[in-house]
């Protein structure tokens, strides 16, 4: 047993998933079997900065008894923080006006003070960035990667994906019937800002007619000539997966924009901030107005958005988090911390955040996946 590590803590950031639960029954039943303590840490780094705000004073004691009843549910036991990062704190200073402070070495103080050894965090990539920097600055950190896109490079399966491609899945297949009974085409949205897994695999799922995705820029017109030749032989309604970074091959000339138009636009991939407005499902709604005008068949968008991180994880989803987070105590408890479990089949791994930050995992142009989905005649929009 590792003398280094003996009361050890528990945080997510980014938003929820499916699947978060078992992540964390998987450090508790693993850190019991070596005899550790477990806490975790309310809201991201929240209930450390700020405890007041806490019955608890942000600090939740995990039993084994607790994390069995919780594993196959889904409610949020200690709730997440996309937002707060701990070396850009918004405070307000002694005029009353909201600054950014830097309470990373506050934060680092007071998980010494609470006697805790190591902290796995569950997180996505921009709460991993936030993690390597306080690595750096001494904290004893492993991390879980957890996404619904399944973008996070360094591991072939986040978790929370297998059990948003269920969802995406059942949501299309009603879709579909929907589309099919109303005789139109349906557009669906589904997330994906810079990897299309979900769209290409929950489209492939359905075969669905098409499938539009941030690695490949689209051409409406051979969708649009696809669905009309498909409706001139009678079957006329369709069905189109629209990844939120999905793009056009050529943009409207003509209209010049500036960074902050280009961050309202509805293709657009990326802001000049977080988001002024929510760009979820706004290539679905531009795709589904542009293929209504070239095939003269009414079209509906439907945004998932939101919607596929909640609901019951799978059995895939509440195995891989299990195995997660059980390795991440044995991460602990060889002292090999500043590092991410990786699952790459048929193992289950270690790589250093260096090398999972700041990198997407997107489709290559190569892959299977894509060779699968032209070959059962899927458009890609090409």
């Amino acid at each position: 047993m590792n003398p280094v590590a003996r009361r050890i803590a528990i945080n997510i950031g980014g938003g929820y998933v499916p699947g978060i639960n078992s992540a964390i029954a998987g450090v508790v039943l693993a850190a019991r079997e070596l005899g550790w303590e477990v806490v975790g840490i309310r809201e991201g780094f929240d209930g450390l900065l700020f405890p007041s705000r806490y019955r608890d004073e942000g600090l939740v004691p995990l039993t084994p008894e607790l994390v069995e009843l919780l594993a196959t549910g889904s409610v949020a036991v200690l709730g997440s923080n996309p937002r707060t990062d701990p070396f850009r704190v918004q405070s307000l200073n002694a005029d009353n006006l909201v600054e950014e402070v830097d309470r990373s070495d506050e934060l680092l103080k007071t998980i010494r003070d609470h006697g805790i050894d190591g902290v796995i965090s569950i997180v996505s990539h921009q709460a991993m960035c936030v993690l390597y920097r306080l690595h750096r600055k001494g904290l004893k950190v492993i991390c879980i990667p957890k996404s619904i896109e399944n973008d996070l490079a360094a591991t072939q399966l986040s978790f929370g994906y297998n059990s948003a491609l269920s969802f995406a899945v059942s949501m299309l297949e009603n879709a579909r019937n929907a589309a099919q009974s109303a005789r139109k085409i349906g557009v669906v949205g589904v997330p994906g800002e810079y990897a299309g897994w979900l769209a290409l695999q929950a489209g492939m799922t359905v075969c669905a007619d098409a499938a539009l995705i941030p690695e490949i820029a689209y051409d409406l017109q051979s969708i649009a000539t696809k669905l009309t030749r498909k409706a001139e032989a009678g079957v006329p309604y369709g069905l189109v997966v629209v990844a939120d970074g999905a793009r056009p091959a050529v943009l409207e000339e003509g209209k010049p924009q500036g960074s902050l138009q280009k961050s309202l636009a509805p293709l657009a991939t990326s802001g000049t901030g977080n988001s002024i407005v929510d760009r979820a499902g706004l290539a679905a709604h531009q795709v589904a107005t542009e293929l209504q005008r070239l095939t003269g068949h009414e079209t509906y968008p439907l945004v998932l958005g939101q919607l596929v991180k909640g609901g019951t994880p799978t059995a895939v989803d509440r195995q891989l988090g299990l195995g997660y987070g059980a390795a991440a105590v044995q991460a602990l408890e060889q002292d090999r911390t500043g590092a991410m479990v990786a699952f790459q089949p048929p193992d289950i791994g270690f790589v250093p955040l260096s090398d999972a930050i700041n990198k997407v995992r997107t489709i290559p142009k190569d892959s299977l996946f894509l060779a699968v989905a032209r070959s059962l005649g899927i458009s890609l929009g090409e």
